[in-house]
């Protein structure tokens, strides 16, 4: 294999940031969206819309990130990914100066449709300039990343949302700030092995990747559970100021960050262990939520739950990228985040389905979910884990060493 060039570290931070700005649309706005909801009273279904503004970016990349892949591996990684770069900040912004708040919520459909390009441009990359070891450290990275940057975008949100609920929409023009950087140290990869007539008509191996997107899918839920349902929880036992509840919800990032760390000193062992493992923690947690009788008790399931969620997504991921070949990547990163992020729309329904509105209800909805991973984990042990010779051959055009 002929190679040209060599990733390093300015391309591993430019992928990682990158991968931040999805999670920046989730939670920038949480802080702010009393304010909202305020400053458009008069707004005629404004009850709906302000929570929509939030929510609509994770919904809409669920439904286009599968088309963004196919426009990946079709017209390139790096056109599609400065493109979209561009479009992130111009469509951010847009808030600052809009008034009316269905143009608000519009424009948060078009930061969706970016998301959804950037992330999937990111991962893809990530697979086609590491390999190996290097590829596995820095999936890991990626989860450590994005959930440390969402409890820093929280707190910056909320920084900025003392200005005004619109101040929080400038920090949407770091895509202006990352794009001269990518458009200087990424490149556009090429593939990596010689192609072939076998090679290049290679279908999709959707055999194997389904159930891994469907395990997405569920991982997507459960990343979602803690965040949304341990305030409701707390409440339910007596906890309602914000500092214990903000604890709470630190412990289960603490989880995530150190399941994902622990990803590169077990990730060696079978995919499929590791997913039970992973599975087995989350479904754990919950179980040890839904009987929790102090707030002690709930801190540690959190992060328990934390450390499942954590070890899940990389191995996922990983697993997902050594099954498919150079010219497939794009589709595969696509599908991947389109599973994540519908898991994490779904999720507050599927809570809401089982709870039927009733909050004294919750504890036995997260009952159901763990139960329900503790099952999906055992699952997990049929998934077929071999590696076709032909698809792990084809690793990318670069191996990245400084990660």
């Amino acid at each position: 294999m002929k190679v040209d060039r060599q990733a390093g570290l300015p391309q591993s931070l430019l992928l990682l940031l990158g991968s931040c700005l999805p999670v920046l649309g989730a939670v920038l706005l949480a802080p702010v969206l009393p304010r909202m909801q305020t400053h458009f009273a008069d707004t005629p279904g404004v009850a709906v819309l302000v929570p929509v503004a939030l929510t609509l970016p994770a919904l809409v990349i669920a439904l286009v990130a599968p088309f963004a892949g196919i426009l990946a591996d079709r017209i390139g990684r790096k056109p599609l990914l400065l493109v979209s770069m561009l479009l992130y900040s111009v469509f951010g912004t847009l808030p600052l100066w809009l008034e009316s708040l269905l143009a608000i919520v519009l424009s948060r459909a078009g930061i969706g449709l970016t998301e959804a390009a950037i992330m999937t441009c990111c991962t893809t990359l990530m697979g086609d300039y590491y390999n190996g070891a290097r590829r596995e450290r820095l999936f890991a990275l990626q989860m450590v990343v994005t959930s440390l940057a969402a409890a820093v975008f929280i707190g910056v949100g909320g920084l900025l949302g003392e200005g005004g609920w619109r101040t929080p929409f400038s920090l949407y023009a770091v895509g202006l700030v990352l794009l001269p950087l990518m458009a200087l140290w990424l490149w556009e990869p090429k593939n990596g092995v010689v192609a072939s007539p076998l090679h290049s008509t290679m279908p999709m191996p959707w055999r194997k990747l389904l159930p891994l997107l469907g395990l997405a899918l569920l991982a997507g839920s459960s990343l979602f559970i803690v965040p949304v349902q341990a305030g409701y929880l707390l409440n339910l036992l007596g906890v309602e100021k914000p500092q214990q509840i903000g604890m709470t919800m630190g412990g289960n990032q603490l989880g995530v960050v150190l399941g994902a760390l622990s990803f590169r000193l077990i990730g060696r062992i079978r995919p499929s262990t590791l997913l039970l493992l992973a599975f087995a923690l989350a479904g754990g947690g919950g179980l040890l939520m839904a009987s929790a009788a102090s707030h002690t008790t709930v801190w540690a399931a959190v992060f328990i739950n934390g450390l499942g969620i954590g070890l899940m997504l990389p191995t996922l991921i990983t697993h997902i990228m050594g099954l498919v070949t150079f010219s497939q990547r794009g589709r595969a990163s696509g599908f991947f985040t389109a599973a994540i992020f519908a898991g994490e729309f779904i999720s507050p329904l599927a809570v809401l389905a089982l709870t039927a509105g009733v909050a004294n209800a919750l504890p036995t909805a997260l009952a159901v979910i763990g139960g329900l991973q503790w099952l999906v984990a055992l699952g997990c042990l049929r998934i077929n884990t071999n590696v076709a010779q032909n698809r792990t051959a084809d690793v990318g055009p670069t191996l990245g060493d400084n990660i």
